[in-house]
């Protein structure tokens, strides 16, 4: 079960739960709806939610010229939490075009992106073989997208500017340790290259080293590595098991948590949460898979997972765990899945069998 503790927003008692549902492109369009029916059906153990359709990705810009539109991003910051689904951000430049996610992370100053990875066991009672999470810095790194094509005697030469504070690195680093101190083992790995990259990398890793000795005694308990990003890599395959919470800059986090991804099955299981100090919006981990849109066999339980993290963020914990044990009881099952995990099950078969655990 994915019952990893994040930052608890402090909210007042409601009346009812206001969350923006963003599908944007491809698969989004299939798996938002079906995290929405989940979330309805969880009756008295959230607020009524309030569900408000909003608009962003590729399609939107494609007939719009904007791929955010700003009522988008208004109509957000008047909502509790979010759900986003999936953007086909397109592999060559288009004058105008700019992801709607990464925009969004910075317009609500979304600085982590937390995603758990955990497989289920064959019995409840089982420890799962993998069971991590990384901590993604989300607004920083090669995202802040400050590239530059010139022209040269030899040919064409593109840079981009790669940024790392102080400040970023360090209320990621935070947002680690508090993570690891709801977990068991209670231990954080700082991934970093800064064999290579002195400067950059090695403010990262000297920022959240530093991180305990500003908060004396808070995380005396949490035990802290590093490791090299490669090797990292190297080792989340070869041995998952020695990994608790793993903090990294925008890029690595994206990488190792894909990576991640292949210990458990499959893209279409993992969620993550877009986490502030104010706002949380889910946002399962896969991408827009253009090659099954449409067809009705896209697998929900990332967005389903994603909203059960915001839930959880939002400090409904209960309405959490049930749809986290629904979803568990159906994988280990192993009747109902997409084809993802090797069934023939559709989108909706998947609903209707966590509805039915609920």
């Amino acid at each position: 079960m994915l019952r990893t503790p994040i930052r608890r927003m402090a909210t007042a008692a409601r009346q009812s739960l206001k969350i923006g549902l963003i599908p944007a492109d491809g698969i989004g369009k299939e798996v938002i709806p079906a995290a929405r029916t989940v979330l309805e059906a969880l009756g008295s153990d959230i607020p009524k939610p309030e569900f408000i359709d909003l608009l962003a990705g590729w399609e939107v810009f494609t007939r719009s010229g904007s791929a955010l539109p700003e009522e988008t991003v208004e109509t957000l910051r008047e909502c509790d939490g979010a759900l986003f689904g999936a953007v086909s951000s397109p592999s060559r430049s288009v004058t105008g075009y700019s992801s709607p996610i990464v925009a969004l992370r910075k317009q609500l100053d979304l600085y982590a992106n937390v995603r758990p990875v955990v497989s289920v066991a064959a019995t409840p009672e089982e420890k799962p073989a993998v069971d991590l999470v990384v901590v993604r810095e989300n607004t920083e790194c090669l995202y802040v997208k400050q590239e530059v094509l010139t022209h040269t005697a030899q040919g064409k030469e593109a840079r981009a500017t790669r940024l790392i504070t102080e400040r970023a690195s360090h209320r990621i680093g935070k947002m680690a340790f508090d993570i690891a101190l709801g977990r068991p083992r209670k231990q954080v790995t700082i991934i970093h290259k800064s064999n290579v990259l002195s400067v950059t990398d090695g403010l990262f890793r000297e920022t959240v080293r530093g991180v305990p000795a500003k908060y004396p005694g808070q995380y005396d308990s949490v035990k802290l590595e590093e490791q090299i990003v490669d090797s990292a890599v190297y080792r989340l395959i070869r041995e998952p098991e020695i990994y608790d919470v793993m903090v990294a800059p925008n890029l690595y986090g994206d990488i190792i948590s894909d990576a991640a991804a292949a210990l458990v099955g499959s893209l279409g299981l993992v969620p993550s949460v877009n986490a502030g100090d104010k706002f949380v919006m889910g946002e399962p981990v896969h991408g827009s898979a253009p090659d099954i849109e449409g067809k009705g066999i896209a697998n929900p339980i990332a967005a389903i997972r994603s909203a059960a993290l915001m839930l959880r963020h939002l400090g409904y914990a209960q309405g959490a765990d049930r749809i986290d044990v629904a979803v568990d009881q159906v994988i280990r099952e192993g009747q109902v899945l997409t084809p993802d995990l090797g069934g023939s099950s559709s989108t909706n078969d998947v609903l209707n069998a966590v509805l039915k655990k609920m």
